[in-house]
């Protein structure tokens, strides 16, 4: 008998909706039956989302967030509970990058992608993990789910993007601190380091000379799709992974292994 992976009743959280993977989990939780919050700066594309959404018999709601601002943080995480109820998981999906020589790194460069990977996600994450603990303490044993968008560039570092597999390394040990300390209170916290997946911000890249050569470097000489990333993150957000906690799991095609 076949089995699938029911959110109904859940409530998602996913930072960096706006396009990219962020915008297809967002749209995955809510096909899964979940009601997602899209939170990210652009909202006039959060709307568009919410749209799309709700057209295909989802419910979405849109709140603006900057992760890279504390206090905005903390108004769109109260936002998400009012507009949609409690938060049941989190998906940090917020990132940036630039591409140099660390060498070339200027400090201007470091606050850039540190403030959005590294001290944006770990605050996001402290926001909905405090309000879960709150309500932790009662008598039910919760079932939360935190998933960190990590990088494969987080295990392996990459020539040219040196800053942002900085960044994305102290994701993947964030996580397993969070696992750690959050576990006992009900919330599992894991991590997704996704390969080269093809998204409308790279797309034009990989018919680019520079992207063949990269393309041809890779173990099966093919990227990701956005949708690759699907089973993995539905089985992270559901009750079915309550056995899965401080896991950090590559999505690259074996890329890592070479």
């Amino acid at each position: 008998m076949g089995r699938s992976i029911n959110l109904e009743g859940k409530v998602a959280l996913i930072t960096g909706a706006s396009s990219g993977l962020g915008k297809r989990f967002a749209q995955v939780l809510s096909q899964a039956g979940a009601k997602v919050v899209l939170a990210s700066r652009r909202t006039e594309r959060l709307k568009e989302l919410r749209a799309e959404i709700e057209a295909s018999g989802g419910a979405a709601h849109v709140v603006s967030l900057d992760v890279t601002d504390y206090q905005s943080i903390k108004s769109a995480v109260a936002h998400a509970e009012t507009e949609a109820g409690t938060i049941d998981i989190l998906v940090n999906n917020s990132g940036v990058s630039t591409t140099q020589k660390l060498s070339e790194v200027t400090p201007a460069d470091f606050e850039y992608v540190f403030d959005t990977n590294t001290r944006g996600a770990f605050f996001v994450a402290q926001e909905v993990a405090k309000r879960m603990i709150m309500r932790g303490n009662g008598a039910q044993k919760p079932s939360y789910r935190i998933i960190n968008i990590a990088s494969m560039a987080g295990l392996r570092v990459l020539p040219q993007i040196g800053l942002y597999s900085m960044s994305k390394a102290a994701v993947v040990h964030m996580t397993k601190a969070m696992a750690l300390e959050w576990g006992k209170h009900g919330i599992n916290v894991n991590a997704i380091c996704p390969g080269y997946i093809d998204t409308e911000i790279n797309h034009h890249h990989w018919s680019t000379e520079q992207g063949q050569k990269l393309v041809s470097l890779l173990p099966r000489h093919r990227v990701g799709k956005p949708e690759d990333l699907d089973g993995l993150l539905l089985l992270l957000a559901a009750d079915e992974s309550q056995f899965i906690n401080g896991s950090v799991i590559a999505a690259d095609d074996g890329f890592g292994l070479a």
